[in-house]
């Protein structure tokens, strides 16, 4: 039986893809402008400019949870502020459930105004590029959301509609396949059809590796690796490959020869592809 992982609702509230630097297109100019630094919640305060005044306690809550239990997965970005204190441009949701967990430091990335500036306009220049791998055009894109308060609307403006929000959700679940997978993704030996039918069995690596040794050892086609992946999920392990299969079947015919025969179960092979 394949295992599930989180339901949906329950997962979008908690990001668990995590940018990695193999994927960062803008990694080394990220150097020249941030500074890592744990920082102390109390000396971060929000950004009065943020429109968003109101978090769901809920979510809020839930979140908390997950960053007591796994520490906080992105840090949050900030600027020195005016006043002694570090203020928020990006991750007031996860300062705000750090502070909700009890957290006294949090790690946050720290960059001038204009530092945050020059890497957003760096980040939508190479998403214009037609040589980005799948993997690299969704570290941007998580870039954009989580550390510029871009939502997959105003990343989609960005692109002057190119791809439409669905298409960027897509390509940044693909941050969450397991590594061996992330890496025949980038290699070009699996594509991204195949890459979603791999997350389709989110919850089980074992079946995820097998999954990406049968397509890039056989070279199965998306459709072929789709057909794989529904079978197991119906409980049925393999792919219909179209053998032929033989059903026994009795008829008018069978019983009467059963009947000359004394009684003897007579049956019939059908043979069907």
């Amino acid at each position: 039986m394949v295992k599930r992982g989180l339901g949906r609702g329950f997962d979008s509230l908690i990001a668990t893809e995590v940018i990695e630097n193999e994927f960062d297109v803008t990694a080394s100019d990220d150097q020249n402008v941030s500074d890592i630094r744990g920082i102390k919640v109390s000396n971060i305060e929000p950004n009065p400019e943020q429109p968003r005044r109101e978090f769901d306690e809920e979510s809020l809550e839930l979140l908390a949870a997950s960053i007591k239990k796994h520490g906080l997965m992105q840090p949050i970005v900030v600027t020195a502020g005016k006043s002694g204190k570090y203020q928020i441009v990006a991750g007031e949701r996860r300062w705000r459930a750090s502070k909700l967990a009890g957290i006294d430091t949090i790690k946050a990335i720290v960059r001038t105004v204009s530092g945050q500036q020059k890497l957003e306009l760096a980040l939508i220049e190479n998403l214009h590029r037609e040589d980005l791998n799948p993997l690299e055009t969704a570290t941007a894109y998580l870039k954009l959301r989580d550390q510029f308060n871009m939502s997959l609307e105003d990343i989609s403006s960005e692109m002057n509609g190119a791809r439409s929000t669905a298409a960027i959700s897509n390509t940044l679940r693909l941050l969450r396949l397991p590594d061996f997978a992330k890496t025949a993704l980038a290699k070009g030996d699996i594509s991204e059809g195949h890459a979603r039918q791999i997350l389709a069995l989110d919850g089980d690596e074992g079946l995820q590796r097998e999954l990406v040794e049968k397509i890039t050892a056989g070279g199965w086609s998306v459709r072929k690796a789709e057909q794989y992946v529904v079978a197991l999920k119906n409980g049925r392990k393999g792919v219909p490959d179209g053998k032929k299969k033989s059903a026994a079947t009795e008829s008018d015919f069978t019983k009467k020869l059963s009947k000359k025969l004394g009684g003897a179960r007579v049956q019939q092979q059908i043979t069907t592809a």
